[in-house]
């Protein structure tokens, strides 16, 4: 894979800016993303060749990237993908996640995401490493373990620093769990989500998944509360329309300097 150039990586940040702007982000965030992309259009320099030479501490060092960018632009050499341009976008389903792991085709990772259930990339290195994996047809230990080191290089590497499930440090080394926002926020932000979206006051989006007909149906929030920013959204899993829960079940994604995670906020039963 042809690694990104300046232009490319300015044009993704362009992207997200355009998509958190018609969903009505936080003006000052939005800007931040055109900024950033201004600067590393005027940058002499390749990116790639800084993040190479320097980390994520070298993008961060340029003006108006800070750690959250860094960050971001740190996957996108590595991976060729934005999570979080495929979160705004709505396209991207367990499926053709799965298939960018090497070792896995499209066939095997539909079969995986329908036999097993799972959905992230964390789901798959601990379903690797339990043994699950091993139970889908096609894989044995040879593939599996070739999955589990390709993992373990997706994760592991760039700005991404993914939380980890605490049983996961018995199969490869413990890595700390990313800070996460007091429950009291969450919960916040959770009530405000489902306040606004019963009011018809959000942008509503137009998910690739379980949506043949393409309706913009989905509300989705943004929100700032100091250092974190949120983005909260009702699930559009298998699992929630499944159960019918696709209207209670809401996941909060929160990221702070550059780190991220989520978390699902259920009522009551």
């Amino acid at each position: 894979m042809k690694p990104p150039d300046n232009d490319e990586i300015a044009g993704l940040l362009e992207r997200i800016a355009d998509l958190l702007a018609v969903q009505d982000a936080n003006p000052y965030r939005v800007q931040a993303y055109r900024n950033a992309a201004r600067t590393i259009r005027e940058c002499p320099r390749p990116l790639v060749e800084i993040f190479q030479q320097e980390g994520t501490e070298g993008l961060d060092a340029l003006p108006g990237i800070g750690r959250s960018l860094a960050a971001l632009v740190a996957e996108y050499v590595h991976s060729g993908r934005s999570r979080l341009l495929d979160r705004l976008e709505g396209q991207v389903s367990p499926e053709d996640l799965f298939a960018t792991v090497p070792g896995i085709g499209e066939e095997l990772a539909q079969r995986i995401a329908r036999e097993l259930e799972i959905e992230t990339l964390e789901d798959l290195e601990l379903a690797a490493h339990d043994g699950r994996l091993q139970r889908v047809v096609g894989f044995g230990p040879r593939r599996a373990q070739l999955v589990r080191e390709a993992l373990a290089g997706i994760l592991g590497r760039s700005g991404r620093r993914r939380a980890r499930r605490w049983h996961m440090a018995r199969a490869s080394a413990e890595e700390p769990r990313p800070p996460a926002p007091e429950d009291a926020l969450l919960l916040e932000i959770d009530a405000e989500y489902r306040r606004r979206a019963a009011a018809g006051e959000l942008r509503t989006i137009a998910p690739r998944r379980f949506n043949p007909e393409g309706k913009a149906w989905l509300p989705i929030l943004h929100a700032d509360r100091g250092r974190w920013r949120f983005t909260a959204l009702f699930s559009n899993t298998a699992r929630a329309h499944e159960l019918g829960t696709s209207g209670d079940w809401v996941v909060i994604y929160y990221e702070c300097d550059g780190d991220e995670d989520q978390c699902t906020v259920i009522t009551d039963r």
